[in-house]
């Protein structure tokens, strides 16, 4: 893991590393502002941001001066905010926009957002004219720290979160850490799970370090959150390096979703936010591993309180043990009509595995809500 660097007024910065693909990840306040760090990453001079009703107001202007002064031609595209409008309706606000543009192949699509808008705008821009280029200028903790790094782009389906995508890489990320000073309580919460998630799943030293931060953190101390955007990075850069399109590794930075996304879709999307069904969700993969004899009470007791430090959930809605399988039936991880899970043996050590279906009937009923 790359070394960590206190934090200055100055940007950090993390390469994922992919090859001929690799692409940096800049952190730091203000970067909206930086032309400069865009400008080397745009084939031509023409972008197309893609932002939504609630981001746009705050940073689409400022984002849009920045390039323009640079002699960028933008073209912006605002769409509804939620969840609930990730889907192949406002996908194709975003190609009508692109057509009436008359968009090239050379033309980059910027994502200006969360996690909604950074997988629906990387998803058409896999997807218009066979694959354009696109940035990623993520506006929330959980953005930052996961949607907007490593190439996972898609929409949901009313059957299933996240089923029709895309992996296609971005060209950048620049994520400016004082768009989170705009960020509801709420939003800023849902990220701090995916950020909790690293640490459970392969970075003990991460969690104890999140243990002793959690306060400065909630309370948005620059200091403490860009390192903890920066760790979180670096381990996920690390990750897809190894393992771009999911055939082992990165699965583990699954922990949670498959109980999480389950109760999104039960839930209705946009209920729950995201982060909200992840921490709910690692809670009932902690009780499950608990139950195979996988992990100790006492770290299931520590993640818990951590979550719980964070104002997340850690207490899964009673869906129905039939609800729950249903959902997670089509979950990515299914191999042979089989159910697989990202268990924990610990602090920092998680791994895939099916489960037996007796303990998995127990969670759902006896760890619910």
């Amino acid at each position: 893991m790359p070394q960590i660097i206190p934090y200055q007024t100055l940007m950090q910065t993390l390469t994922v590393d992919l090859g001929s693909r690799s692409y940096p990840i800049h952190i730091g306040p203000g970067l909206l502002d930086r032309a400069d760090l865009i400008l080397p990453h745009l084939a031509q001079k023409r972008v197309v941001i893609v932002t939504n009703t609630t981001v746009g107001p705050l940073y689409l202007e400022r984002l849009t001066q920045t390039l323009t002064a640079a002699g960028v031609r933008v073209t912006p595209v605002v769409l509804p905010d939620g969840e609930a409008y990730k889907n192949w309706e406002t996908l194709n606000l975003i190609f009508d926009a692109l057509l009436t543009d008359r968009a090239e192949r050379k033309t980059t699509l910027i994502a200006l957002g969360g996690g909604v808008i950074g997988d629906i705008t990387g998803f058409a821009a896999a997807s218009y004219q066979r694959g354009v280029p696109f940035i990623q200028v993520p506006t929330t903790l959980l953005s930052q720290v996961d949607s907007s790094v490593g190439g996972k782009t898609g929409i949901n389906h009313p059957l299933g979160k996240n089923m029709i995508g895309a992996f296609w890489q971005p060209q950048l990320v620049l994520a400016d850490t004082k768009t989170l000073n705009t960020l509801p309580d709420r939003e800023l919460s849902a990220g701090m799970a995916e950020v909790i998630k690293y640490g459970l799943i392969t970075d003990a030293e991460f969690f104890d370090w999140l243990e002793a931060n959690t306060a400065p953190l909630m309370q948005r101390e620059t200091a403490a959150l860009t390192e903890a955007i920066y760790r979180s990075c670096a381990n996920k850069a690390r990750v897809v390096a190894a393992d771009e399109r999911e055939a082992g590794l990165r699965a583990l930075l699954n922990l949670g979703h498959t109980f999480g996304h389950a109760i999104e879709a039960g839930m209705g999307y946009g209920v729950w936010l995201h982060g909200e069904a992840v921490a709910a969700g690692t809670m009932l993969a902690a009780d499950l591993s608990r139950r195979m004899g996988l992990v100790k009470q006492a770290d299931c007791h520590r993640a818990e309180a951590l979550f719980q430090q964070a104002h997340l959930p850690v207490k899964a809605p009673n869906l129905g043990a039939d609800e729950y399988l249903r959902h997670m039936g089509v979950d990515k991880k299914v191999e042979g009509g089989k159910l697989r899970f990202v268990l924990l043996r610990g602090i920092g050590n998680a791994f895939v595995s099916e489960a037996p279906a007796d303990l998995l009937q127990q969670t759902l009923t006896e760890a619910v809500a």
